[in-house]
C-alpha cells in the first residue's frame, strides 16, 4: 500500500507516522514539500507518488486567527481538501481527512451525530465544513473523521498550556461551561490505521462518509485542567499553582475571537459498530500523555 500523507508535523500527523509505517510504504510531507496554498504543489505531489491513499492531516487550526485571514483558513482548509480528493480520484486512491466539532453551533443537550445538521459558528468551523463537502462532491472513496479537542506529545494544545502556566501562576481562570472529550492524537492516528486496514480488506464493511472519532465520557476545560495541575502536582513541585486555585468562569467572561461550541460532545457509535471499537475514557489517554510528558520532560 502507498500511503501518502499531509501535515507530517502536526500533532495528528507525527503520531500518523508511526501508526501509518506499517501498513506499506509511507510518503509523508510537510508544508515547505506539499503546500497547501500552492494547488500545482498539491498535484504534483499526488500525481509523483501515485497513492493508494491519501491522508490529510494538515489544516489551519488557529481559530481566532481564522476571523481575521478567512481567505487563507479557506484554502488550506475548504479547497486543497478537494483537490487532493479530485487527485486521489484521478489515481483511484482512497482520501482520509479530519474535521471537527466547530462544524457544529454547540447548542444542542445531547450528542451530535454525523447526520446533525450543521451550523458553525465562526471562520473556522465554516471553512472545515466546507472541506468536508468538497470532499463529498468529487465523490472518490473517502473517510472524514470529525473529532474534538485534540491533544499530543507534538504540538500546541490546551494541556500543554495548563503545566506551562501552572509553573508560573498562582491563580488561573478557566471557562466551565464548554463540554467535550479530550481526544487523544495518538489514539486518532490508531484507529485511523486500523480503519484503512479494514476499508482494504473488506471494503463493503466501510461505508464511505462521515464518522465521529474522540474518546468517550465528557468533562469541561475547567475540569481538565483541574486534572491535569493535580496530576502534575503529584509529579513534581515545582509546580505554582494548586486545582483549588483554578477559578470557574463562564464563556461571557473570557470572550474569543471565535466563539466556542459550548457543547462539543460527538455520538461515536457509528465508528464503534463499523469498526468494532471500544473507544477509550478520555483520562485513560491523558494520563499516558501526562505521564510522558511529565517523566519525560517534554
Amino acid at each position: 500500500m502507498r500511503i501518502l500523507l499531509t501535515g507530517k508535523n502536526g500533532q495528528v500527523g507525527s503520531e500518523l507516522q508511526k501508526a501509518l509505517a506499517p501498513l506499506g510504504t509511507l510518503y509523508s510531507f510537510d508544508r515547505a514539500a506539499c503546500d497547501l496554498e500552492d494547488e500545482a504543489s498539491i498535484r504534483a505531489v499526488v500525481r509523483d507518488v501515485k497513492p493508494d491513499v491519501v491522508v490529510n492531516a494538515a489544516a489551519y487550526t488557529a481559530v481566532d486567527a481564522a476571523e481575521n485571514d478567512s481567505e487563507r483558513a479557506t484554502v488550506i482548509n475548504a479547497i486543497a481538501p478537494g483537490i487532493l480528493a479530485e487527485e486521489a480520484a484521478k489515481c483511484g486512491a482512497m482520501m482520509i481527512h479530519y474535521s471537527t466539532d466547530y462544524v457544529f453551533d454547540g447548542t444542542a443537550d445531547g450528542y451530535y451525530k454525523e447526520t446533525t445538521p450543521a451550523f458553525p459558528q465562526s471562520v473556522y468551523g465554516r471553512t472545515k465544513l466546507l472541506g468536508e463537502e468538497n470532499i463529498q462532491h468529487i465523490g472518490s472513496r473517502h473517510l472524514i473523521f470529525r473529532t474534538s479537542w485534540v491533544f499530543g506529545i507534538h504540538g500546541s494544545n490546551f494541556a500543554k498550556r495548563i503545566l506551562q502556566l501552572a509553573a508560573e501562576k498562582s491563580e488561573l481562570r478557566v471557562v466551565s461551561d464548554q463540554i467535550g472529550a479530550p481526544t487523544s492524537a495518538e489514539l486518532i492516528a490508531n484507529i485511523t490505521s486500523r480503519a484503512l486496514l479494514q476499508a482494504f480488506r473488506d471494503p463493503q464493511s466501510v461505508k464511505d462518509g462521515i464518522y465521529h472519532l474522540t474518546s468517550q465520557g465528557q468533562t469541561n476545560w475547567h475540569e481538565y485542567a483541574c486534572y491535569v495541575v493535580q496530576a502534575a502536582l503529584e509529579t513534581s513541585r515545582h509546580y505554582r499553582l494548586a486545582p483549588d486555585r483554578i477559578i470557574a468562569v463562564s464563556s461571557n467572561e473570557y470572550p474569543t475571537a471565535a466563539p466556542r461550541p459550548r457543547n462539543s460532545r460527538l455520538d461515536t457509535s457509528k465508528i464503534s459498530k463499523t469498526f468494532g471499537l471500544t473507544l477509550p475514557l478520555w483520562k485513560h489517554h491523558v494520563d499516558l500523555f501526562l505521564k510522558e510528558i511529565l517523566d519525560g520532560g517534554h
